[in-house]
């Protein structure tokens, strides 16, 4: 039996591909969530897997982790899967530290990279 859950998704550029091979990869799992995303991320994933139920927000940079922060902050968001590049600067870098701010201050499960989401995954599906 599935659990309800509201998970955010988002992923760094050079990361993206590997959250859409993640999330088909786990199609069953996210089927019958309430699914946000950043935009870009989302529409790759909606591209993908189109009848999953995924509100797209906006990009990460045009404010989209700062959407999803904000859903963690008022406690709409169960799961955060944010697929991170630990190598590539940011120019919204302090937007990205602050969504993993409020995720580490409201104790949801946070991962960032596919070994840690299939954990969650695995253990909540």
């Amino acid at each position: 039996m599935s659990v309800m859950l509201s998970i955010g998704l988002v992923a760094h550029d050079d990361r993206k591909a590997a959250l859409v091979d993640w999330a088909m990869a786990h199609a069953d799992f996210l089927a019958g969530k309430t699914l946000y995303a950043t935009g870009t991320t989302g529409g790759r994933i909606l591209e993908a897997l189109p009848d999953l139920n995924l509100t797209r927000l906006k990009s990460g940079p045009l404010g989209g982790d700062l959407q999803l922060g904000a859903l963690i902050a008022e406690g709409r968001l169960d799961v955060l899967i944010f697929f991170v590049d630990p190598l590539s600067p940011q120019p919204h870098d302090v937007d990205v530290k602050a969504l993993i701010r409020m995720a580490t201050l409201a104790d949801i499960p946070f991962a960032c990279n596919p070994a840690t989401a299939d954990l969650i995954a695995g253990g909540l599906g």
